[in-house]
């Protein structure tokens, strides 16, 4: 029996809970460890955009503004303050409550899909990954960025230790690797950058034309 639901329901539970201080939470790892990861997600952003786990919308500021912006979230009370920060940016930005595992969206109805510090904790990521394939138009762009597991086995097995008690209280991994689960989608890889002793990724993927 799949305990995916009840994982899903754990994540929401957390976010739901950190939404109010998450900016706050995360703002010095945005300097310390993924700092430009955002500017270089919206730098390669164009067309119809769909952000997946938009979270507080922290993106939103880095977007070209020629783009259109969708974006989908699990948890209301993120969604809420991503609404607020579309609203001081004066950002048209379309947003709706929805799971990544199960995008309520048409095939082929996005240019580009970004995803940011999520898919660490999607409980199947490979399956968010096969949605944002489906409703990415052929030769559609896939941005990502995450914490990966480190290339350095002394951080690695921190990582490990750490997710001991991580996924299990809220459902937050730091030994996944996404690019292969890119891949195994049938994605092109573009452009790969791995940083801070292997711990951050990001990744350009193009859907194939004749996928």
């Amino acid at each position: 029996m799949s305990t995916a639901p009840d994982q899903t329901a754990k994540v929401l539970r957390v976010w739901e809970k950190t939404a109010p201080s998450y900016d706050k939470q995360i703002a010095f790892f945005e300097k310390i460890q993924f700092g430009g990861g955002r500017e270089w997600l919206g730098s390669r952003a164009h067309g119809r955009v769909l952000e997946v786990a938009i979270g507080t919308g922290l993106n939103l500021a880095h977007y070209p503004a020629d783009v259109t912006v969708t974006g989908i979230e699990l948890s209301p009370a993120m969604l809420a303050i991503a609404r607020q920060r579309a609203a001081d940016l004066r950002r048209d930005v379309d947003l709706h409550t929805g799971d990544a595992e199960a995008l309520p969206f048409d095939d082929n109805a996005f240019d580009t899909v970004v995803c940011a510090l999520s898919l660490c904790t999607i409980p199947d990521p490979a399956a968010a990954i096969g949605e944002m394939n489906r409703v990415l138009v052929p030769g559609g762009r896939l941005l990502l960025l995450d914490h990966i597991a480190s290339t350095w086995p002394p951080i690695h097995a921190a990582q490990w230790l750490l997710e001991r008690l991580t996924i299990r209280a809220a459902g937050e991994h730091f030994t996944r690797r996404q690019l292969p689960l890119v891949r195994a989608a049938g994605f092109d890889i573009v452009e790969v950058e791995r940083l801070k002793a292997g711990t951050v990724e990001r990744v350009f993927a193009r859907k194939p034309v004749s996928a």
